[in-house]
């Protein structure tokens, strides 16, 4: 039984002892914090959109007259000068439309010279009382239909030398063809509306986005704010441009209303296309300052900096935040650690 009292003891002081040094260790155990480094940046306020890369001047040529395409003479992506002549319409339809427009111009010249000598010779006999008053205004009236008569055909002939010259179609501007619409055989018809030949693009080194932006976002967004943008054809690269125009003609899409900003975006090596997508940010405020952790600020605007192994409580202004950080325009300083947790 001695035995048995004796083993108790010892197994108590056992425990005793474990208990103090675990007690012990737990005290002299340093708390740990979770901490961030406040770093010195700018943050920017952005409204975030996605839009098309158009020409910022793009044009369509066609022909006001109706034929059949006899020959073409530039293609996709063909640069092309102002004046430069893109395509022929065939011309045997409207050379024979000028020969009789020329004809009846002739025909009607002679007539009036006719009517012209048979009213000289009315005229000579109504003043001599030998031709009467009847046969005189026949006169007049057959001069002055010979005349109308002579103008209709003038108008006609100059027409169909018009219509003539539209068999040739022209480059209005110097650019690039980005779409041919026709082939050659191609009838084309301008009864009721022009028929586009070619869409030709005016500089590409000068393209615009047209992006939609949100309603709700449309009231940040001013002239001349600068706009950084990706396309999905260059990973890892930014292009940059400035807001240049907001239309307010409002789109609507499934009852979401949208406006579209305009984005002039300089393209000198000729990397954009037109029709990409392009993600843009339009920056709407930026700020430069001490950048902190916004989850390490209290409503009070206080967080804790631990300096030198201590832990100061301080109060801090505040510019603005992107969700993430905020600039602490006062009461940190670069390189001090802000404890989050």
């Amino acid at each position: 039984m001695k035995k048995n009292v004796l083993k108790m003891v010892i197994i108590a002081a056992v425990i005793a002892v474990a208990v103090l040094l675990a007690f012990l260790l737990r005290g002299n155990k340093e708390v740990q914090y979770q901490t961030e480094t406040a770093i010195k940046g700018s943050l920017s306020i952005t409204v975030m959109a996605t839009g098309y890369i158009q020409p910022v001047e793009e044009i369509e040529v066609g022909t006001q007259v109706s034929g059949v395409i006899k020959k073409i003479y530039v293609d996709y992506n063909s640069h092309v000068k102002k004046g430069q002549l893109l395509a022929e319409l065939d011309k045997l339809t409207l050379q024979e439309k000028l020969n009789q427009a020329t004809a009846q111009l002739s025909r009607a010249q002679s007539e009036l010279n006719l009517a012209n000598r048979q009213y000289d010779r009315v005229t000579q006999l109504y003043a001599a009382k030998a031709a009467t008053e009847v046969a005189f205004e026949e006169a007049v009236n057959r001069k002055e239909q010979a005349a109308m008569t002579l103008k209709e055909a003038k108008a006609n002939l100059s027409q169909a030398k018009v219509d003539l010259s539209y068999a040739y179609i022209y480059s209005p501007i110097d650019g690039v063809v980005l779409k041919r619409s026709v082939n050659i055989g191609q009838t084309v018809a301008a009864m009721f509306s022009t028929p586009t030949f070619f869409t030709i693009a005016e500089d590409l080194t000068k393209m615009q986005v047209e992006a939609d932006v949100d309603e709700a976002d449309l009231g940040q967004v001013k002239l001349n704010q600068q706009v950084t943008f990706t396309v999905d054809a260059y990973p890892g690269e930014t292009f940059a441009g400035t807001v240049s125009q907001i239309r307010i003609s409002p789109k609507v899409t499934n009852n979401v209303v949208t406006y579209t900003v305009i984005v002039n975006a300089p393209n000198p090596d000729e990397k954009l296309f037109p029709g990409m997508t392009a993600s843009i940010r339009i920056n709407i405020r930026s700020e430069e300052g001490i950048l902190v952790p916004i989850e390490a600020l209290s409503k009070e605007k206080t967080l804790r900096v631990k300096s030198d192994g201590k832990i100061e409580e301080r109060t801090i202004q505040t510019g603005i935040d992107d969700g993430i950080s905020i600039v602490a325009r006062m009461g940190v300083k670069e390189g001090e650690e802000i404890i989050i947790n």
